[in-house]
């Protein structure tokens, strides 16, 4: 679980098709996150984008399924568990970019705040 105090925010960089020996890269490195215990990710999708072999993809492009597009998937955790799965991601990321940010963790809430339902029931 995160605790208040210095984090990392790495963000991982990917195109949405790219592949990896069981599924898609994506799919696969947030299967990776989740086993290795890492307190939450996201995998967020663009609308459109370019990388270094500099040719733009958009979604809906003419001509194509739109499938190229860019894709990030971001985590925030404590400075040793990041630095235990870095080099594993590594050698995940076959192709894309993995970027890392010091943070700080200022408040971490886990408590519903939604009222349970009480038991009308006879």
């Amino acid at each position: 679980m995160l605790q208040v105090g210095p984090a990392l925010r790495v963000v991982i960089h990917l195109n949405e098709d790219t592949a990896s020996e069981g599924d898609y890269l994506h799919l696969e490195i947030l299967g990776f996150l989740y086993t290795k215990g890492v307190s939450g990710a996201t995998v967020f999708r663009g609308h459109s984008g370019f990388g270094s072999h500099h040719r733009i993809h958009t979604h809906g492009e003419a001509g194509t399924s739109g499938e190229h597009l860019p894709i990030r998937v971001e985590f925030i955790d404590s400075t040793d568990k990041v630095s235990a799965l870095l080099s594993e991601l590594k050698r995940l990321v076959i192709d894309g970019v993995i970027e890392m940010q010091e943070c700080s963790i200022v408040h971490v809430a886990t408590a519903s705040r939604h009222p349970q339902a009480e038991d009308t029931r006879g």
